[in-house]
Formats: C-alpha cells, structure tokens, sequence
C-alpha cells in the first residue's frame, strides 16, 4: 500500500507540472474569453495622422500599453483576444514620435488611405416622466416586512 502511494504521489507531483493542454483538447469545457492590452479599433487608428502630438495620440487611442524606458518617443498599442474556442488575435501599433509630434506608424493595424464615412443613424431621445416618490430606507422596508402592513397604512 505504502508503494503504491508512493508512486501516486510522484505521478501527480511530475503530471503537475507538464505542460500539457487538456483543457483545450476536452469536450464540453467552457473557457473563457481573455482580452488583454488596448482594443485597437479601425476608426480610431484612422484618426492618425503624421504630425499629431501626443496629447492628440492619447485622446484618439487611450494611454499606451507601454512606453519604452529607454526611448520615451516610441509608444507600443498591444491587444491580444484569446476566444475559448478558436485563433488567437493579436494587434500591434507603434507609434514613434520626434519633437512631441508624431512622425511614424508601425504595426499589424495601420490607418486606411480612404477610411469609410460612417453613417450617422438618427437618434432618439425618449422623455421619461417623472414619478414623486417618497424615500424608503431599509429598515422602514424591515418594519413593514416584520408588521405585514402595506405601504399605505404607515
């Protein structure tokens, strides 16, 4: 009994640490989706445009990722979607500036030459009345729970 305990222990210990993707290889499994970095979207990476400063940068794209220590002129954008079930994404924009403006684009997502006008769909705005209502605490809610009265016998 001790030996097979013995070797039971030492096949969990070593399968522990494999690297072994069973999760991915098993029916049924839920996995979640994992996002990670900036989501690059196209029309904002439109918004590029040679000469921007930085303030310009980070109001169209949001704050980097990461700012290079040693080259404070070079700003990385990096997104990475893994799905439960399917590829892995991955997006990468640099952007490397000179003189706080903006002066070259690098990466996997680039602003189009002709980007497309987005329609402007209508929009609506809906009024909703407004109700006088009295505030209720909770222990006004309790009481009335513990009496069994109505709200409009108090």
């Amino acid at each position: 009994m001790r030996k097979l305990l013995t070797i039971f222990t030492i096949l969990a210990s070593v399968s522990g640490c494999a690297n072994l993707d069973f999760d991915k290889k098993i029916p049924f499994v839920y996995r979640i989706d994992v996002q990670q970095g900036n989501v690059l979207e196209q029309n904002e990476v439109n918004q590029l445009r040679p000469g921007m400063s930085r303030r310009e940068v980070q109001y169209a794209l949001g704050s980097p990722l990461i700012i290079d220590t040693f080259n404070e002129d070079r700003w990385d954008y990096l997104y990475r979607m893994e799905p439960g079930a399917g590829k892995t994404e991955v997006q990468q924009l640099s952007l490397f500036f000179s003189d706080d403006k903006l002066t070259e684009i690098r990466g996997t997502v680039r602003p189009e030459d002709n980007p497309k006008q987005e329609t402007t769909q209508d929009s609506k705005t809906v009024v909703v009345p407004y109700q006088e209502r009295e505030p209720e605490g909770y222990l006004s809610r309790l009481w009335r729970w513990i009496t069994f009265k109505k709200k409009e016998e108090f």
